[in-house]
C-alpha cells in the first residue's frame, strides 16, 4: 500500500517544482522504510521482542498474526476457545463453541476473511472431552475474521475409521485447505465450498505409536511441505499428484518437528519442541534437498509453532498447561 506525505500545504508556498518533488520524495522515504516481496510492512512498526500473556492454563498450540487487526490469533489445547493477543499483552476471546474441544493449528486466510482452525481431542480439555471424541475428533472450523461467526464446521474423522488428531492447516492459492492428521497417515483436503476428502493416505506418513504428521505449508510453486514429528521427515507433496510425494533430503535433524513457516520460496523455518529450537533450512533445487541455514534456541518452553509478522517471525511458547502465562517471542537467528 502506498502512502502520500506532504510536509506542508503546497498551495500556501510558491516553491519551485523541483523543491516540492524533492520534499515529497523525502517524505515517502520516511514512511516507506522498505518492502519485501511477501509483505508490505510499512504500516506495522517493529514489534516487541517478547509478549508475555497472563492467561492461566490456556496452552495455545497455534498462532497467526493478523496484519489488518494488529493482533495475534491463538488457539487453546486445554480450553478450546480462540483468542487474540495485542502487543500490550491483552488477551481477548475471539470465538468459542462447545465443539471446540481442543483447538490446535490455525491458518489465517486473510484475502478470504477466514480463520481456519484444526479441532481435536487428546483429553487435554477435561470439561469437553468425551468418550465419543477422544482420539476420534479431527475437524476443521472456519470463522469469519471480522465478526467471529462460525461459517462451517467439518468433521474430517468420519472419512476414515481409526484414531485421529487434526493438527495443522495450509491453504493453497485456490482456497483449498489441507489438514494433517497426527494419529493417522492422512492429509485431508477441504474445498472453499466445504467439500472434504482424503487428499493423501500413505503408510510412510504414519507416526507409529506416536505423533506423525504435524506442520504443513503451501509452496507457491504448487506443492505442500509437510513435517513428521516422530522422525523429523520432511515431505514434498505435489498438489496435482499427491501420491508422487517425495522425502526432502537433509542432514539437519528435524525430530520433533511441529509448526512450519515458509519465509520465501527457498527458506523454511521448522519449530522442534523436543529439540527446543527453531531451525532455518534452505533449498536451491525446489526442495529435493535442503541444508541448515541457522537456528534459534528457545530454551525449555516447549515451542509449538511460528508465524510471520512483516519481515519477522514470532514463536509461540505455550509453557505448561498449569502455567499462569504463555509468551510470543521474536525469533533471532
Amino acid at each position: 500500500m502506498m502512502h502520500s506525505f506532504l510536509p506542508f500545504p503546497a498551495k500556501q508556498f510558491a516553491l519551485p517544482r523541483f523543491v516540492r518533488v524533492a520534499a515529497v520524495l523525502a517524505g515517502l522515504a520516511l514512511v516507506l522504510p522498505g518492502c519485501s516481496d511477501d509483505d508490505d510492512t510499512s504500516a506495522d512498526p517493529a514489534g516487541p521482542d517478547k509478549i508475555t500473556v497472563p492467561q492461566a492454563r490456556l496452552h495455545p498450540e497455534g498462532i497467526q498474526y493478523d496484519e489488518a487487526g494488529k493482533r495475534f490469533f491463538v488457539s487453546s489445547r486445554t480450553q478450546g476457545r480462540i483468542g487474540t493477543v495485542t502487543d500490550d499483552s491483552t488477551y481477548t476471546q475471539f470465538a468459542d463453541d462447545s465443539r471446540l474441544v481442543s483447538t490446535i493449528g490455525l491458518n489465517l486466510d486473510a484475502s478470504r476473511n477466514r480463520l481456519l482452525v484444526a479441532v481435536s481431542d487428546n483429553g487435554a480439555n477435561t470439561s469437553r472431552s468425551t468418550a465419543a471424541t477422544l482420539r476420534q475428533l479431527a475437524a476443521l472450523a472456519i470463522y469469519n475474521t471480522t465478526n467471529g461467526t462460525l461459517s462451517n464446521f467439518i468433521n474430517l474423522g468420519t472419512l476414515k475409521a481409526g484414531n485421529h488428531f487434526a493438527n495443522d492447516i495450509a491453504v493453497d492459492s485456490q482456497g483449498n485447505a489441507y489438514i494433517t492428521d497426527s494419529l493417522s497417515p492422512i492429509i485431508y483436503q477441504v474445498t472453499p465450498q466445504g467439500i472434504a476428502s482424503i487428499f493423501l493416505e500413505n503408510a510412510q506418513l504414519s507416526g507409529g505409536t506416536g505423533f506423525g504428521l504435524n506442520g504443513i505449508v503451501f509452496h507457491p510453486d504448487g506443492y505442500l511441505l509437510v513435517a513428521k514429528a516422530n522422525d523429523g521427515a520432511l515431505f514434498k507433496v505435489p498438489i496435482t499428484n499427491p501420491t508422487g510425494f517425495t522425502r526432502v533430503t537433509t542432514s539437519q535433524s528435524l525430530t520433533g518437528a511441529d509448526g512450519l513457516l515458509l519465509v520465501d520460496n527457498r527458506t523454511l523455518l521448522v519449530v522442534s519442541g523436543s529439540q527446543q529450537t527453531v531451525f532455518r533450512i534452505s533449498s536451491s533445487d525446489g526442495w529435493a534437498n535442503a541444508s541448515s541455514a541457522g537456528s534459534f534456541a528457545t530454551g525449555a518452553v516447549s515451542p509449538t509453532t511460528i508465524t510471520r509478522r512483516g519481515t519477522d517471525a514470532y514463536v509461540l511458547y505455550p509453557y505448561q498447561a498449569t502455567s499462569p502465562r504463555f509468551a510470543i517471542v521474536k525469533a533471532k537467528f
